[in-house]
């Protein structure tokens, strides 16, 4: 007899030692952490869990914040300096930053101010209300500088959850994906994310995790979702590549 009732699992219970390639814990550069105080609440609280290497990765998105890779190591080494003052040294942060493919994005980076995570790994967005009318273009020149692109929270742009075939066509053009844990939970961001990022997993079309991690109620989200045992399945080993990759 089928069993329609899957056993549920926290997910945070499988995230030690993960490292968090998305988030925005850097205070006072972005909508995440406004103060070095926020960053620190927000870092004890992963700890909880057993996440405690973090890539920072802030906006870098024209004329809304226009970081620089000076605004974004002044703030890392702030955090840097509260970190060691407190004794924190089981937390290790290094920073990168997501960047916006919008009209500024390849003045950027032919000018050398992206910052990829680690060497060769770029992550990149696009605007929640429609496509980058530059997205392919972009992408080209992102590998034509070596760098490998990363697209955050594919999952999010529901422009292509009517098209899902985009999602293959960009798959098929080298372009790896990042999930949102979040994206986990129709509680963060709505059912149909919650969906698409499932048959995403489901498919195998993701390559790492991160948890986009704004705030507090982001990370008691996060402590609080529940997935099948189905979805743990597919998670465990793009949690596993998320490390093996970036640790």
């Amino acid at each position: 007899m089928i069993s329609f009732f899957q056993k549920k699992v926290y997910l945070v219970d499988y995230l030690h030692g993960l490292v968090d390639i998305h988030n925005h814990i850097l205070p006072g550069i972005d909508d995440g952490a406004k103060t070095v105080d926020e960053s620190i609440a927000l870092l004890k609280s992963f700890s909880e869990f057993g996440m405690t290497k973090f890539v920072c990765t802030p906006h870098i998105m024209h004329n809304m914040y226009d970081n620089t890779p000076k605004t974004i190591a002044d703030s890392f080494h702030l955090l840097s300096k509260e970190l060691e003052k407190k004794g924190m040294d089981a937390v290790q942060i290094d920073y990168a930053a997501e960047h916006m493919i919008d009209d500024n994005f390849e003045t950027i980076l032919k000018n050398g101010g992206v910052l990829p995570i680690g060497k060769h790994h770029l992550l990149v967005e696009m605007s929640y209300l429609q496509p980058s009318f530059n997205f392919d273009i972009a992408v080209d020149k992102i590998s034509r500088h070596k760098f490998f692109p990363i697209l955050a929270h594919p999952e999010r742009y529901m422009y292509f959850h009517g098209k899902y075939g985009k999602y293959e066509s960009m798959k098929a053009n080298g372009i790896q994906f990042q999930l949102n844990l979040l994206s986990l939970s129709s509680e963060s961001y709505g059912t149909s994310v919650q969906k698409i990022a499932e048959k995403l997993l489901n498919d195998r079309h993701f390559d790492f995790v991160g948890t986009d991690v704004h705030n507090q109620r982001h990370l008691n989200l996060l402590k609080h979702i529940k997935i099948s045992t189905k979805i743990l399945d597919r998670l465990h080993p793009i949690v596993e590549n998320t490390i093996q990759t970036f640790y």
